[in-house]
């Protein structure tokens, strides 16, 4: 059986080759301008509201990562509540999301704090109110006492992925962690959350929740990277996409001597299609934002508004006559008549594809 990274001497001292990270590196630096950028020419309100969007998708992914679904509305409203966010459709949300959503809002709105052991001893409180993690009792708010395996298999075939560090360690390994992680800022900070994520993960300190711990101290770094609490992409949503990926590196890495290149690439890459799949979001946000200002002495009616921003957040199918009666409740006469009004406007087109029924879409605009 290969050594483990950590059995290695001076096992905290990573390497990797810059040659292979720095195209995509800089690609990511170059997005994270970008996407503020985009942010920031946005209202207040699309900004607030794409942040919102980003941490609920966050907490609840990183939830999914674990095999654990919460309740996207209650996360939302939970979160909508403690920033301030004045949304329609609150919705009153459980201990265990009101937890979960504590510990991500801490990571990531007071990422300037130093993270000690007692800050995480309560984030993992906040996950685990009950104790239990499941059926199963847990050590809640302190470190693991005993020793750390991820088996998978039937009883007697059980197959061992991951021995953790010993159990008697774990006090002396986070310290060295946490002091590195305070007072070493000499790193950019996102390929310091890159090393945080995986040294944390290695180190796994908790009985339960070390993944959900690791992925917040991930944002409360890239946080720190774009020196500002608002988030805009999700990683974790990220991760969950590639999630066969993550294991598989994180698997291989662990028996690595140290240089931790694969991994560094993988995390990159993720971070980098987190972001684009921001950019498809911001786009649409910016796109819609442009249309109603330039439609704002637009005749349009309420039917109308609704069809077109359903037609911007992403319709489903396609657009006709029929639809639109269903969604408006109208008549198919009052339907056409609405459509009608909106081809002579130039609002709307006809799409190509022909075909008995007659489909509709947003006309191309030019954005400002």
């Amino acid at each position: 059986m290969a050594k483990y990274i950590y059995e290695h001497k001076n096992w905290t001292s990573f390497s990797w080759q810059d040659k292979a990270i720095n195209a995509v590196f800089g690609e990511v630096k170059l997005m994270q301008g970008k996407i503020i950028g985009q942010m920031n020419a946005l209202g207040f309100s699309a900004k607030e509201e794409a942040t919102l969007t980003a941490l609920t998708l966050d907490v609840v992914k990183s939830s999914e990562i674990e095999g654990e679904l919460l309740n996207y509305d209650q996360v939302r409203s939970s979160i909508a509540r403690r920033l301030g966010i004045n949304t329609a459709g609150l919705v009153p949300s459980s201990r265990h999301i009101e937890g979960v959503v504590e510990m991500m809002l801490d990571a990531t709105q007071r990422y300037t704090l130093p993270l000690t052991e007692k800050r995480l001893f309560g984030w993992h409180a906040a996950l685990f109110p009950t104790g239990y993690s499941g059926p199963y009792a847990i050590e809640v708010g302190k470190y693991r006492s005993g020793e750390m395996q991820i088996i998978s298999g039937a009883m007697g075939k059980e197959k061992i992925h991951y021995e953790a560090v010993k159990s008697k360690l774990v006090k002396s390994e986070m310290g060295k962690f946490l002091d590195w992680f305070n007072n070493d800022n000499q790193l950019d900070f996102v390929l310091k959350a890159a090393i945080a994520h995986f040294w944390f993960i290695i180190i796994h300190p908790f009985d339960d929740g070390n993944g959900r711990i690791g992925r917040a101290i991930t944002d409360m770094l890239l946080a720190r990277a774009e020196s500002s609490g608002e988030r805009f992409y999700s990683m974790s949503s990220q991760i969950l996409v590639e999630r066969k990926r993550y294991y598989k590196v994180l698997q291989k890495e662990q028996h690595s001597t140290g240089d931790i290149t694969e991994w560094l690439e993988w995390f990159l890459h993720c971070l980098k299609n987190a972001m684009l799949a921001t950019e498809n979001t911001t786009h649409r946000i910016l796109r819609k934002a442009e249309f109603w200002k330039q439609h704002k002495n637009t005749a349009i009616n309420e039917r109308q508004r609704t069809i077109l921003n359903m037609l911007f957040d992403g319709f489903d199918g396609k657009l006709q006559s029929s639809k639109w009666a269903k969604i408006t409740k109208v008549s198919t006469d009052t339907a056409l008549r609405d459509i009608k009004d909106l081809l002579k406007k130039g609002i709307l087109q006809e799409t190509t594809e022909g075909g008995r029924n007659v489909n509709y879409e947003l006309a191309d605009f030019t954005l400002n």
